[in-house]
């Protein structure tokens, strides 16, 4: 009897590997209920996402997916953007036989969550969006004059040939998660970057809370306070005195959170 409950908890905590969308993905899954995908940010993994995994596997069927390019899954085969990894999601959602799910995404999670949800309206029973990047701010005149430094600069050290100083010049560019990014997820990241999903917000109609830091300034709080007067059905939940990562840092306070959202929207 001892030895069939050890096997019965193993076949609901299961960690896996399948192709999806055309990419050896990993994930775990455990649970029985209604369904729960947890979308994590740029530069991260399911790991990120642990302390809400644990916190509903008992009530959820929850997964927690590594997107292509991250923790244990494969790169994608070509770079790509926002749209592919919407893709992706649709793909995942119809292989695990996945309905009508509960979306948490944190940060770049939020664009892939964003985009399904606009585009499968009535497939999506809630969203928690953290951090959720997905708007792009204007191009101040410093930041243009930059860029076009820069491409000039790369041009001419393309045409005469210097090889290293270009190599540098590449190293030295760009943000932090620019540079960290390795082969093809470097023209991905600048795909995603570059994604704006401004016009699909009036789209999401399933309920939506928002939980932002207002210190974030990966994702400033206008974005999100843009996004809650956009979404026809959005909360916004602000975190004083935290950052991008509220959601990981005050685990417990933002579960809390998350269990009034979704009993006062069931």
């Amino acid at each position: 009897m001892k030895n069939s409950s050890i096997s019965i908890k193993i076949e609901r905590h299961m960690k896996k590997t399948e192709q999806i969308y055309g990419v050896k993905t990993t994930y775990i899954t455990e649970g029985e209920g209604p369904d729960m995908i947890l979308l994590h940010g740029w530069g991260q993994n399911k790991e990120m996402m642990q302390a809400i995994f644990d916190h509903y596997k008992d009530h959820y069927r929850v997964f927690a997916i590594d997107f292509p390019g991250f923790g244990e899954s494969d790169n994608p085969p070509v770079a790509w953007g926002v749209p592919d990894y919407e893709a992706f999601l649709e793909d995942f959602i119809a292989v695990n036989q996945i309905q009508n799910p509960i979306l948490i995404g944190h940060s770049f999670g939020c664009r892939v969550a964003i985009r399904y949800a606009a585009k499968n309206p009535k497939n999506v029973k809630k969203m928690c969006l953290t951090g959720a990047a997905g708007i792009r701010p204007k191009q101040s005149l410093e930041s243009k004059i930059r860029v076009k430094i820069f491409k000039l600069g790369k041009w001419f050290l393309k045409l005469t040939g210097q090889t290293k100083k270009l190599e540098e010049l590449q190293k030295n560019a760009g943000s932090e998660d620019y540079r960290n990014a390795q082969g093809i997820m470097r023209p991905t990241f600048v795909k995603v970057v570059n994604d704006d999903v401004t016009e699909l917000l009036p789209l999401v109609k399933c309920p939506v809370l928002l939980v932002w830091g207002d210190l974030d300034t990966a994702a400033p709080l206008w974005m999100g306070q843009q996004m809650e007067k956009m979404m026809p059905d959005a909360g916004l939940a602000i975190f004083a005195g935290d950052d991008h990562w509220a959601y990981w840092h005050q685990a417990d306070r933002f579960n809390r959170v998350l269990d009034i959202f979704l009993k006062e929207t069931a």
